[in-house]
């Protein structure tokens, strides 16, 4: 074992959402701990993901470690890693931090002392971008690492060259040191100024070589999961509802007609105020108070509980992507007397692993509430089958992965997935580029009119 460790200082688990990428992680680091390769691992995770790191180390681990979760202000985060490395006993020191923490100042000049033995980047692709901060942290991070691994099931989003900056990390020596060069050698360049990437070339070359170091294994090939059902529950306006949107959808198109430039951000704003309407909100201005303007979503899901909690008493997850929806359902639930359990961005992150564990233990928590960006990864909600989609991401990496909360290891029953649409409306029109897979912030610039 010892020589394969040797042999193999790098290593990419591609494995799909649901087939133990966590679990393989702690495997690997606990073989290497117990053969005496390593004494320290640095795990860098989304924010939403460090708390559970714990857990899965408490659950899945046979032998003996420390876990210091880095967050807080930035005496905390240093005052962890001071306490982890004093802990006094024989065990797997292991430091979890965010990717947003590594390139500050000290907390990077103190992780670079530590000199991690191992470093694991979870959910890697945070690191895509080549000229980030973080990903230039990671990389300087990993140069003084014996060992490296990353783990994400979906590592290129956008385009091809998303895996440069990955494996710059894991090892430079697949793609080399220079991004500009990878991409010569794999992009093929054109548009304004020469600067889009139009197509690609040697593509088998690159696969090979990605993975040359990467494993990948699908649910189908690993795991005897049930079967995943998916349903769109319609919803029709009314007159009056569907003349307000018509309103906002108007004035949202001849905003872009206008003139000026047509960005991904510009279109997207726009894009919001016309899902925010289907959600059941208008907000002016942000700090303004949402007013609540469409009941058409609320009420089909009052339905839904009705249907799957209150008569079938199963649990539910329902996804949002805005807060003040997270309000009107959370107010839905009170009236209707069904307990509950939320995590969205203002939930501390300490306290969002015992969220998820009240609701996986306690059977008379029957909802799980949460906004896909906060919760849409990195977390077990097998006590429920069903999940309940009353608002979608433009992302659908995020979509994806928020997927695989119900459906994974520990899951017995056919998952459900219900998604509320409005018809004629954006609902629909993002549904479908979902399921061809597309990356909307990067096409709406060059198709914005099909949204409005």
């Amino acid at each position: 074992m010892k020589e394969i460790f040797k042999a193999r200082a790098s290593d990419f688990c591609l494995n799909k959402m649901g087939c133990g990428k966590t679990l393989t992680a702690i495997a690997v680091a606990g073989a290497a701990y117990q053969m005496g390769a390593i004494e320290t691992v640095l795990i860098v995770a989304p924010t939403s993901v460090c708390a559970v790191w714990p857990k899965e180390f408490e659950d899945a681990a046979t032998f003996k470690f420390k876990v210091n979760v880095l967050l807080g202000d930035k005496k905390q985060r240093l005052r962890e890693l001071e306490a982890l490395k004093a802990f006094p006993f024989k065990a797997l020191k292991v430091a979890v931090i965010n990717y947003e923490s590594t390139w500050r100042d000290e907390i990077f000049e103190a992780l670079l002392d530590w000199k991690p033995d191992m470093v694991i980047a979870d959910e890697s692709q945070r690191i895509k971008s080549h000229d980030a901060q973080q990903s230039k942290a990671m990389h300087k991070l990993g140069d003084v690492a014996k060992y490296k691994l990353i783990l994400s099931g979906t590592p290129v989003q956008n385009n091809t060259t998303e895996v440069f900056s990955q494996y710059r990390f894991l090892d430079p020596t697949v793609f080399g040191m220079n991004f500009y060069a990878f991409r010569n050698r794999y992009a093929i360049m054109g548009g304004f100024s020469n600067r889009q990437i139009v197509g690609y070339k040697d593509l088998d070359e690159l696969i090979r070589k990605e993975h040359s170091i990467a494993y990948r294994v699908t649910k189908e090939e690993a795991l005897d999961l049930p079967e995943q059902t998916f349903i769109t529950r319609n919803i029709r306006m009314n007159t009056k509802d569907r003349n307000l949107y018509d309103q906002i959808r108007r004035n949202s198109f001849a905003e872009l007609e206008s003139g000026g430039q047509v960005t991904a951000p510009t279109v997207l704003t726009k894009l919001l105020r016309l899902q925010q309407f289907t959600g059941g909100f208008i907000q002016a201005d942000e700090g303004d108070k949402p007013e609540l303007v469409f009941r058409g979503k609320l009420d089909a899901l009052e339905d839904i509980l009705e249907d799957y909690v209150i008569e079938a008493e199963k649990k539910l997850v329902v996804f949002c992507r805005f807060r003040p929806e997270i309000d009107l359902i959370q107010r839905l639930l009170d009236r209707r007397k069904i307990r509950y359990c939320s995590i969205y961005g203002d939930i501390k992150i300490d306290d969002r692993g015992d969220i998820v564990k009240e609701f996986q233990t306690n059977p008379k928590v029957k909802v799980f509430l949460a906004q896909i960006d906060t919760a849409g990864l990195g977390i077990t909600l097998t006590a429920a089958d069903t999940c309940v989609y009353y608002s979608v991401n433009f992302n659908y990496a995020a979509y994806s992965q928020s997927l695989a909360r119900i459906h994974r290891i520990g899951q017995r029953n056919r998952c459900t997935y219900i998604h509320l649409v409005v018809e004629k409306t954006i609902d629909e029109t993002v549904l479908k580029a979902l399921a061809k897979k597309e990356d909307l912030a990067k096409t709406v610039v060059d198709d914005w009119k099909q949204f409005f």
